[in-house]
């Protein structure tokens, strides 16, 4: 049994718990007694893709990748999640959302794919690059992901029981491997009145938004349990949660191994 690993900031930026233990106060009551109110919420099923989308409330181009990752959210073989960027910053509308780890995280799978930067871009359980509002793509790249790779083939167990959150991950078959295991919190949608730049006067409705990145731990083809309580989170208004184990490490991103998500209220 393991607690909760600090997070990396040099990397991602973001500050979160640091301690693996130590149990802190929750900044908002509202979201502790919602998550009382659960008595057991459990996730095992294997979903079949993971759906990266890194978008920018500067990008003209974005919002129908918005909506479509809205719309893919609804599957839940699907574990979706939109990473804000700052890339578009310049253009006179500092994205509200855009984590400074979300843009390293987008080139490093740029770098690593040999292929480029561009919003809206999706990244298909950590291997293909597809435009992000193009649903034919992604499908597509699910499928290739699916008969080419080994992507999500490692069940990854949600169980949230009062404010306790427990995390397991299965050993491989052959009881070797290598990944990290990442936890993220998750808003399922904010609106954004956007004031300035290509998209001014429109709102934009974002949906399973990464807050904040915790690394839990390194997998190495062994079971691995980990158990946290929700209080170790500093950030209050996140509702959802998403596990992955991937290969690689932040600045080498590579196959999606597994992956589960869970709603908190």
């Amino acid at each position: 049994m393991r607690g909760m690993a600090s997070l990396d900031s040099h990397i991602f930026d973001i500050p979160v718990a640091r301690s693996s233990f130590a149990h802190r106060s929750l900044s908002s009551s509202v979201v502790l007694v919602a998550l009382l109110a659960l008595t057991t919420v459990s996730r095992a099923e294997t979903p079949k893709a993971s759906i990266e989308l890194f978008t920018s409330q500067g990008c003209s181009s974005c919002p129908a990748a918005d909506k479509l990752i809205g719309e893919l959210g609804q599957d839940h073989s699907l574990v979706t999640m939109s990473l804000p960027v700052d890339l578009w910053d310049y253009l006179g509308w500092k994205d509200t959302l855009a984590l400074k780890g979300h843009s390293k995280r987008q080139k490093a799978y740029a770098q690593m794919r040999n292929d480029q930067v561009y919003t809206p871009q999706v990244v298909v359980n950590g291997m293909v690059l597809v435009p992000g509002s193009d649903r034919a793509a992604i499908e597509q790249a699910i499928a290739q992901t699916d008969r080419e790779t080994a992507a999500m083939q490692l069940p990854v167990k949600l169980t949230i029981n009062g404010d306790k959150l427990t995390v397991e991950v299965s050993a491989s078959t052959d009881g070797t491997g290598q990944g990290e295991v990442w936890l993220l919190p998750l808003i399922k949608k904010i609106p954004v009145a956007i004031e300035r730049g290509e998209n001014r006067g429109h709102t934009v409705t974002y949906n399973n938004v990464v807050r904040s990145w915790v690394k839990l731990g390194e997998w190495v083809g062994q079971a691995e349990t980990y158990s946290l309580s929700i209080k170790d989170f500093q950030n209050s208004d996140f509702d959802s949660i998403v596990v992955l184990v991937q290969k690689g490490d932040p600045q080498t991103p590579g196959l999606m191994l597994g992956a589960s998500s869970a709603a908190l209220r």
